[in-house]
């Protein structure tokens, strides 16, 4: 137990450090964005380019999205109470949203700007320091790019991970930003509202794609496998459990899951078995995974007679004779009443789950027909 009595310090101290490390790059990328901010606006307005205008706009854009960085972080570090006890890690995603809107007005206003440059165009006049300020600054935003999603990735930061493809992105409009330069200098021609209307919807796709992927987070997207198969074999490694089932994972922030799964055990487990057998699984989930489970539901196995295990062993065979069965697990027989219960599996895959629960019914029901059948019809909210 002594581990279990440490982790919410160490949980408290990663926490800590996490925040830190996200506000320390934030205000690196600030700081970044601010600078070429500054220059861009510059140059482009003393080369009357659009394009080069847009890009410190953009800039900008990216500044402000770290500011909310640093206040979504600070806000989802503050302590459950008893209006939210699951703690605020949610509004992390939030953040992302918002940074996602801002990136996705930048967008859109740029190519309003464009397409009235393209009504009614602007020669460029371009300069060496203007085209070497220009090339710095790609530069700058690789690197910079390269590091915030990096630590984004590192620390589970959707925010980080936003920007960092931002000024990644970023990083090639002020390449095509030079092109168009290069191009206007030997040839002549102007292509720079063109170009801004391209960078324009570039922008939007991306500011698009950020809003639906962290969407898809808020409304609750199933759990990642790799991490669910681990849970299961955690659970299904202690002595007397056969399985473990009905894994569920809310997600209350990045790196911040609560639980409930369903354990097959025998049916001479006594109370006080159960009971030392769920606090154990408990605490080797959290210690292993960092994930609380607020429920472990016990599925009882009959073992006792080889009969019932025969007739166990052939109503699987027919369940699974069927495509799209996944599982079937929780299957018990009571003699006594004459009932047979478990629970059907069937893959999201299935172009009509109800049809395959209803054929499997039948089919087993025809093997058995003295008994009557409780078949729940289940989901793998991970379908590992």
């Amino acid at each position: 137990m002594p581990l279990l009595n440490q982790a919410p310090l160490q949980d408290e101290e990663q926490a800590t450090s996490r925040g830190k490390t996200i506000v320390r790059t934030s205000v690196i990328g600030i700081l970044a964005n601010v600078f070429l901010a500054g220059f861009k606006a510059g140059v482009g307005l003393l080369s009357h380019s659009i394009a080069v205008v847009l890009d410190a706009v953009n800039n900008l854009s990216d500044a402000a999205s770290s500011v909310i960085t640093i206040i979504g972080t600070k806000l989802a570090a503050k302590e459950p109470d008893k209006k939210h006890p699951f703690g605020y890690g949610r509004i992390e995603y939030l953040t992302a949203m918002i940074i996602s809107v801002i990136v996705l007005y930048a967008g859109i206003t740029s190519f309003t700007e464009s397409v009235k440059k393209i009504i009614a165009p602007e020669t460029p006049d371009y300069s060496a320091a203007a085209l070497i300020i220009m090339a710095a600054a790609v530069v700058v935003k690789i690197v910079l790019g390269w590091y915030v999603k990096g630590v984004g990735e590192r620390v589970h930061s959707d925010s980080l991970v936003n920007s960092g493809e931002d000024a990644t992105l970023d990083a090639a409009i002020s390449a095509a930003t030079l092109v168009a330069a290069g191009i206007y200098l030997i040839w002549g021609v102007s292509l720079e509202a063109w170009l801004g209307a391209a960078i324009s919807l570039v922008i939007i796709k991306s500011g698009v794609e950020m809003m639906r992927d962290t969407l898809s987070k808020i409304l609750g997207e199933r759990a990642d496998i790799q991490l669910a198969r681990a849970i299961k074999q955690t659970v299904a490694s202690f002595p007397g459990v056969s399985g473990a089932y009905d894994l569920v994972l809310n997600n209350y922030g990045p790196d911040a899951f609560n639980g409930s799964v369903h354990i097959e055990v025998p049916d001479t487990c006594s109370a006080d078995e159960l009971d030392e057998l769920i606090r154990e699984i408990t605490v080797a989930v959290y210690e292993k995974h960092r994930v609380i489970l607020t429920a472990v539901g016990v599925y009882s196995v009959n073992t006792h007679d080889a009969r019932l295990i025969a007739m166990r062993d052939a109503i699987h065979g027919a369940a699974f004779a069927h495509e799209y069965v996944l599982q079937m697990h929780g299957f018990y027989v009571n003699e006594e009443k004459k009932t047979i219960r478990f629970d059907l599996v069937i893959s999201f895959d299935a172009p009509d789950r109800r049809e395959v629960y209803k054929a499997v019914l039948r089919d087993v029901q025809r093997l058995y027909p003295d008994y009557q059948f409780q078949v729940a019809m289940d989901t793998d909210f991970s379908e590992t």
